[in-house]
């Protein structure tokens, strides 16, 4: 290689050399080459290219003819963080303000988060493919980057954008079809278990003829609740009476109007098991309008939790949806996955946990 060391006015008249850089700027010689020479396709950061280039300048070394250093050279690496910076986790999910589960999902994976040292950003898409893209192209960039956790506010099946597939991603209330490439381990309420418990607390309190006042039978939700008060009256010997059942919307006023029409029956439940705690809510109210008292004369059972479930009268038993352990549980499975812990695609089923107040009671005694 052609010698290009000359002395600047002013500087030392020992000739700088390529290894009184290499010594300066704590590298190899071979990278003071590389740096000097412009020579691309090499992965050495803009800090290192930005240090050699200084420490040449101020030992009076001649760059080579055309070789100045650049805005490139000197700026900021967007590839080198900060050496404190911490991890980054993309939480995306498809609405956020319409509903109060998904904040508590993102509270779970923002304290999992915390406590390992990573952050969460959140972006809410309202199922919009130009903004989920435009926030991956964004963010799979940043080299903070630890994962992603793709949410949904309804647990439902879903195909994640192919860009997810090189990296590490774990799904929150939604799951990919059977066989589908790739594969992702997603984190779901088991809804089944939940209807299970929730008729047994029933069940256990000696009520046999057992009312169900269901979200809208579409949704995955609705569906599962369904079977597992299906599965707990048939583990009980209790026949299934489909005229005990009614489908509602999650509403209240829909909670109201099936009460009313499950206490017309011939033979009226003297338990009532809501699907979720609005419906439970307009439920009370429909039997403190036809005189009965809860849970004197019909006892009744919510699912979820949600605030309101401790301030109607009596409080409301119920079953919390365990969105928290969801959002905590997929961020603790992301970071070992970043970290390179490799676990087994898989299914994660969450249990609802009883919440015991002051709805439910022994069935009445016949006069």
């Amino acid at each position: 290689m052609r010698d290009m060391k000359t002395s600047k006015p002013g500087k030392s008249s020992k000739r700088a050399t390529m290894t009184d850089i290499a010594t300066q700027a704590g590298v190899s010689q071979s990278t003071v080459s590389l740096v000097l020479n412009a020579m691309t396709g090499t992965k050495l950061s803009k800090e290192t290219r930005q240090r050699v280039l200084r420490i040449a300048e101020e030992l009076g070394y001649q760059l080579p003819e055309g070789r100045k250093a650049t805005a490139a050279d000197t700026a900021p690496s967007p590839s080198m963080p900060p050496k404190d910076a911490r991890r980054l986790i993309l939480y995306l999910v498809d609405e956020i303000s319409t509903s109060p589960h998904p904040v508590v999902s993102v509270d779970g994976a923002k304290d999992e988060a915390w406590n390992q040292d990573t952050l969460v950003a959140v972006f809410a898409t309202r199922s919009n493919a130009d903004i989920e893209s435009a926030v991956l192209a964004a963010m799979l960039a940043n080299p903070l980057l630890a994962g992603v956790v793709y949410s949904t506010i309804f647990t439902r099946q879903t195909v994640p954008p192919a860009a997810l597939s090189g990296v590490p991603t774990v799904l929150l209330n939604c799951y990919v079809p059977e066989g589908t490439e790739p594969h992702f381990s997603s984190i779901v309420p088991s809804e089944v278990v939940g209807g299970t418990t929730a008729t047994e607390y029933l069940v256990h309190a000696g009520h046999k003829r057992i009312g169900f006042i269901n979200g809208e039978p579409w949704m995955d939700a609705a569906k599962e609740r369904l079977k597992g008060y299906c599965r707990a009256l048939s583990s009980a010997d209790i026949a299934f009476d489909e005229t005990l059942v009614r489908e509602g919307d999650w509403q209240v006023t829909t909670g109201f109007d099936c009460t009313l029409s499950l206490m017309q029956n011939a033979q009226p439940p003297s338990a009532i098991f809501c699907a979720n705690d609005l419906m439970a809510v307009g439920c009370l109210e429909a039997l403190h309008c036809l005189g009965l008292n809860v849970p004197a004369d019909v006892s009744v059972i919510g699912y979820d939790d949600q605030e309101i479930a401790r301030h109607t009268h009596p409080p409301l038993t119920t079953l919390v949806l365990p969105n928290y352990e969801m959002g905590r549980l997929a961020v603790e499975l992301l970071l070992d996955e970043a970290n390179g812990m490799p676990h087994r695609k898989r299914r994660i089923k969450v249990e609802a946990q009883l919440v015991e107040r002051g709805t439910v009671g022994p069935p009445p005694t016949k006069s």
